[in-house]
């Protein structure tokens, strides 16, 4: 199953802090189309779907979507892969 546990921003260090319109399991049919489509195979863990970088420095951290911590942002934030919720507050 894949994790849903929020971490503080301060503690992302895989990969920039990303703002997300959804954030799903890999293996649902969204995501899996689109991994699909770009040859990605992954295990059962939370992706990104239209993602795009957010700053937290000078408190202008604003996500109105999911704000989330990746570890593979390659693909232009159409997809980005081994996500984590993040809490801007933290």
């Amino acid at each position: 199953p894949v994790s849903t546990v929020t971490t503080p921003a301060s503690q992302c260090n895989t990969g920039g802090l990303q703002c997300c319109k959804t954030v799903e399991s890999s293996k649902s049919k969204d995501a899996s189309a689109l991994l699909v489509l770009l040859g990605i195979v992954t295990k059962d863990v939370l992706v990104g779907l239209g993602c795009s970088p957010i700053s937290v420095i000078g408190g202008g951290a604003n996500c109105v979507q999911q704000p989330v911590c990746c570890e593979n942002n390659n693909f232009s934030g159409l997809i980005n892969i081994g996500c984590t919720p993040i809490n801007l507050a933290l």
